[in-house]
């Protein structure tokens, strides 16, 4: 069992930057790979970014070169540095962990939602024009 917790959220204008935070508990010494997602109303969740244990990174097109994705192991935590922020990015932002799974070679399927077991709640981000 993995326990998340986002923190970070909140409303900034575009240009703007936020870090996201997310605090693990559990059996996170299990955990094979980690990621960010994100839902706005109406739409599919979506993933942001994901790093393996390892630190491999992976990044959705629409946020290279803006997020950063990163990790530190000794604290449990996951970071997500967002930066040059865009009204686009406006979402609910989750935290998720994959435990029992092996990392998988593809990396993009590191982005997808069905790869996660667990979740956290969710830190919302609002971005203004």
């Amino acid at each position: 069992q993995v326990q998340l917790v986002e923190s970070g959220g909140g409303s900034v204008q575009s240009g703007g930057s936020l870090r996201l935070s997310c605090a693990a508990s559990g059996d996170t010494h299990s955990t094979s790979y980690m990621g960010w997602f994100r839902q706005a109303p109406g739409k599919e969740r979506e993933g942001v970014a994901a790093i393996a244990s390892d630190g491999r990174t992976i990044y959705a097109d629409s946020v290279k070169g803006r997020f950063t994705i990163s990790q530190d192991n000794p604290n449990n935590t996951l970071y997500l540095q967002m930066n040059t922020l865009k009204p686009d990015d406006t979402a609910m932002y989750y935290c998720a962990a994959e435990v029992r799974r092996t990392t998988p070679v593809f990396r993009p399927w590191w982005l997808l939602p069905t790869m996660y077991e667990y979740w956290g709640q969710g830190t919302q981000v609002a971005v203004s024009s």
